[in-house]
């Protein structure tokens, strides 16, 4: 991925500097990740917190604690509602940023997918991709 990484959200009030991406993404088909984002799955790129900087942009959060035990905050533009990136208690120093508010969507090659025993039937993934019945071992 590019060194300067920005996204931003649906009506552009919000802007993110994502800095330096520790991965490539994955999609998330964990019952939380629909219902925040609406669809069939989540799609977020890790990155680096220490290099991640909200520029502008009201943002809203919401805190849930997953079936795992894990607490999960997840921010949107207050704006538009679109989501933005989370947060969790089991990976402080890593933001993911939601794939769909990244700027340059060349930059998006998701590697994997985690929590398939939640996936719904009707969305279907390139089937060569990884996948595991709950998070990533």
């Amino acid at each position: 991925m590019a060194d300067e990484i920005t996204a931003t959200c649906l009506c552009g009030e919000a802007h993110l500097k994502c800095g330096r991406p520790l991965g490539t993404g994955s999609y998330c088909h964990c019952m939380d990740c629909r219902k925040s984002t609406g669809g069939a799955f989540s799609v977020a790129i890790p990155f680096e917190a220490d290099s991640f900087h909200v520029l502008t942009g009201r943002i809203g959060s919401f805190t849930k604690t997953s079936d795992d035990g894990n607490e999960l905050t997840r921010n949107f533009c207050l704006g538009c509602g679109a989501p933005l990136f989370g947060t969790s208690q089991l990976h402080p120093k890593t933001v993911y940023v939601k794939a769909g508010v990244i700027d340059d969507q060349s930059l998006i090659h998701p590697t994997h997918e985690s929590w398939c025993q939640s996936k719904v039937k009707w969305s279907v993934i390139e089937p060569e991709l990884a996948s595991y019945p709950k998070g990533k071992a």
